[in-house]
């Protein structure tokens, strides 16, 4: 697992798949970031292990997905969805509370002025905002 976590150690971008009703997978590049499982955090990673942060808005597709099947897949890739790495088997989940909050916290941390810009059109626009942890397998 380790060779699996680290080819995501300067990634920008994440290949996001999510799985429909029917079985067919969706892909989706998204930001991420990295929670590497520090002791701490251990109440939002049960496995002890490294956990990613995605966020997107509550009515997209791969939010729907994710609750009703919390089977995923990641990879590394570039803005384009062009992979840079291999695929990862995964778990997804919507997250609440302190968890979100950090989630969006480590998003902030990575990606700076470009996700806090990003933040304050979106409140301009009334669109709230979900954080979703993803644990590899």
């Amino acid at each position: 697992m380790p060779d699996a976590i680290a080819q995501f150690a300067k990634a920008k971008y994440l290949n996001l798949e999510t799985f429909r009703k029917t079985g067919v997978g969706v892909r989706t590049p998204v930001w991420f970031a990295q929670d590497a499982g520090a002791p701490s955090r251990a109440d939002f990673s049960p496995d002890g292990g490294s956990v990613f942060y995605i966020y997107s808005t509550p009515d997209a597709g791969k939010v729907k997905r994710i609750r009703n099947n919390a089977r995923a897949r990641i990879a590394p890739c570039n803005i384009r969805g062009n992979l840079r790495g291999a695929w990862v088997d995964a778990r997804a989940r919507i997250c609440t509370g302190p968890e979100a909050a950090h989630g969006q916290h480590l998003l902030r941390r990575k990606y700076g002025w470009m996700k806090i810009a990003g933040d304050f059109f979106s409140r301009l626009r009334g669109r709230t905002q979900v954080v979703i942890a993803i644990h590899m397998d």
